[in-house]
This record gives structure tokens, sequence and C-alpha cells, in this order.
């Protein structure tokens, strides 16, 4: 697949990048570099390998998904510049 200079010039504009026209063919030649080296990863092989989460082999922290109240309350209601009754206290902004 190539790009020409007129596929260079719709992309940056659904892109919203202004390029000068005598740019375009520089563009248009980085979209072909790019189209290239996709083209070589479509030719490796990858049956059979795991997809990873990292290079390095490690495995995702788990724990319980169980709901508990946070018993935190005071704790957080202590940032708050202004608390009433156990809920922030936020200036009227309906008139």
């Amino acid at each position: 697949m190539s790009i020409d200079q007129s596929t260079a010039a719709k992309v940056a504009k659904l892109a919203r990048i202004k390029v000068e026209d005598d740019a375009l063919p520089a563009l248009a030649s980085e979209f072909n570099t790019i189209l290239g080296f996709i083209e070589q990863l479509n030719e490796v092989d990858v049956e059979g390998v795991e997809p990873m989460v990292s290079v390095t082999p490690m495995r995702l922290k788990r724990r319980q998904d169980e709901v508990t109240d946070g018993n935190q309350q005071n704790k957080i209601l202590a940032n708050a510049p202004d608390a009433r009754e156990g809920f922030f206290a936020v200036p009227k902004v309906v008139e």
C-alpha cells in the first residue's frame, strides 16, 4: 500500500493538522515508511505467543472484589474546607 500526496493531505485534514503544500511529499513519505514497518510486523509469526503485560514476566496483583463502607468518613471530611452533618458543603450553584 502506498500513500500519495492527496491522501496525506486528507489524513492531515481529518487530524486537523495544518500542513503546507510543500511539506506534503515529506508527510506522504513518512506515512509510507510507517506502513512499510507495519507490513514487516505482519510477517512475524506470533502463533502460540501469549499476550504480555510487560516485557518482563510478571503477574498482576489480584485482590478480592468485596464492597466495604471504607469507614473513613472523618478522615475524608477533615480535608474539606467546609463540611456539615457528615457531608461536603458547597456553594449553591443554581439560581
